[in-house]
């Protein structure tokens, strides 16, 4: 299901450490994908439905070459791919096969997907960066997938950098990271957040005026009311 443009463009404004804050004051504390760091420095913030894929151990029978052409394969889930989903791969933090080339990269790019992340890593990384796909991963090598994993499947419920991620839940992904938003969260967090960055701007202001932080951040009663009287105006 693809999500609202108005939800893409509200939630683009929200960085991903305040979504963090957002969610721990509901009761969520782990969901910043751990490993996942932008490949390229300067992407601008993207969000989007995650669409999984999954990896498990290598196994010599299955993890093969020939599995490339298998009708589960990551080729194939590639075709399955919405336009503006990002998809989300467990490789179970594996850093010494690289999931994905250029070549599928750039395949991911054509058919309009928002970006890749992954708590493994690339390969061939000079032609992955060429296909202008936004990338999070923990970096690049040589080997093959097949050389450590063996893809299983897609769209089901994976782990990827410790984070539970289910198909249609949302994904923020900035220069701090890759977090997670739970499928039914979304419109809460997109409302909280918007309110969050202009207090925050509020604050950021303030500061620069000199005002010290003691009931400044986090704000007290007086502060809460200076800053709803400044909202009036």
């Amino acid at each position: 299901m693809t999500l609202e443009r108005s939800l893409v463009d509200s939630l683009s404004q929200i960085t991903t450490a305040t979504i963090t804050t957002i969610l721990l004051k509901k009761g969520l504390r782990n969901v910043w994908m751990r490993g996942a760091r932008p490949l390229r420095q300067g992407s601008p913030r993207l969000v989007g439905r995650a669409f999984t894929l999954r990896f498990v151990p290598a196994r010599e029978d299955l993890a093969t070459p020939e599995s490339w052409a298998s009708p589960k394969s990551t080729r194939a889930a590639i075709e399955a791919m919405p336009e503006g989903a990002i998809a989300v791969v467990d490789a179970m933090g594996v850093t010494d096969a690289g999931i994905f080339g250029d070549i599928l990269c750039a395949r991911m790019k054509k058919r309009g997907v928002t970006a890749l992340v992954t708590d493994g890593v690339v390969r061939d990384i000079a032609g992955v960066l060429g296909t202008g796909l936004p990338i999070w991963c923990q970096g690049a090598a040589a080997p093959p997938s097949v050389a450590g994993l063996t893809f299983v499947n897609w769209q089901e419920p994976i782990g990827c950098g410790g984070v539970a991620v289910f198909p249609d839940d949302v994904v923020v992904l900035d220069q701090d990271g890759a977090v997670l938003i739970p499928a039914k969260l979304v419109e809460d967090v997109a409302e909280a957040g918007r309110e969050q960055e202009r207090l925050e701007g509020w604050i950021m202001e303030e500061v620069e005026k000199g005002v010290p932080l003691p009931g400044l951040y986090p704000p007290n009663a007086e502060t809460k009311a200076r800053y709803e009287k400044t909202n009036k105006r």
